[in-house]
């Protein structure tokens, strides 16, 4: 088997990312960082990814892809928006907690979550530290964001996180964050990170996958 070749073929079968499938371009500007925290923040509930990525992008569509678009939803028009995303069982909570995240970032980053990877100085632990800071963004929910942040904020990469090397240990790659970083281009390390999560969320596109790469020592010993 050639890892890298299995890396390509997994990339390709994930095709976009959570938060591209959510409608948000992972980019270094206060918009798109505050809609991958929501996003990270819904996804942190027991609840399916592809829920947290329709209530995402219905809360966006709402007007709440800003800090201050989510302050000026009250409670109802956030739960209202994330029902409408198909985020039922947890939209009271939520709905309630992103008002509270959307505070904390007006107030600690004047809404501009750039300032707060500038406080991290370039530590990725604590980056992780003050994205928990969040209400409802737990190790889980930080590990979420610094895997789509990493494209963006470099100081993070390798944010490969045990969801990921899960799914790396399924595939036969190595578990290591920085071997896994070496099989693939810096710039689309987290391309990677999301594909090994969907890997390791579900079997049977790993086994796509393992189909499509085969191990030749196996496949020569048959």
């Amino acid at each position: 088997m050639d890892t890298r070749q299995r890396v390509a073929a997994l990339v390709a079968d994930a095709g976009t990312t959570y938060a591209e499938q959510a409608g948000i371009e992972i980019a270094d500007r206060p918009a798109e960082l505050w809609q991958l925290l929501m996003l990270s923040n819904l996804v942190s509930a027991r609840i399916q990814a592809e829920i947290a990525v329709t209530g995402t992008a219905s809360l966006v569509a709402a007007g709440a892809g800003t800090p201050a678009g989510t302050l000026e939803l009250d409670w109802q028009q956030r739960k209202d928006a994330l029902i409408a995303g198909r985020y039922q069982h947890f939209a009271d909570g939520t709905a309630t907690r992103l008002g509270e995240c959307a505070r904390l970032a007006q107030d600690e980053y004047g809404g501009d979550l750039r300032k707060l990877a500038a406080a991290a100085q370039g530590r990725p632990e604590r980056t992780r530290a003050l994205l928990q800071r969040f209400p409802g963004i737990g190790p889980a929910g930080a590990a979420a964001f610094c895997r789509e942040a990493q494209a963006v904020w470099p100081h993070l990469r390798p944010a490969l996180d045990p969801r990921a090397t899960a799914g790396a240990e399924r595939l036969g790659l190595p578990t290591d964050p920085a071997e896994l970083a070496a099989l693939i281009a810096p710039e689309d390390l987290h391309r990677l990170g999301d594909a090994l999560v969907r890997a390791a969320l579900d079997p049977a596109m790993a086994e796509r996958v393992l189909a499509a790469t085969p191990d030749t020592a196996q496949t020569a010993s048959v």
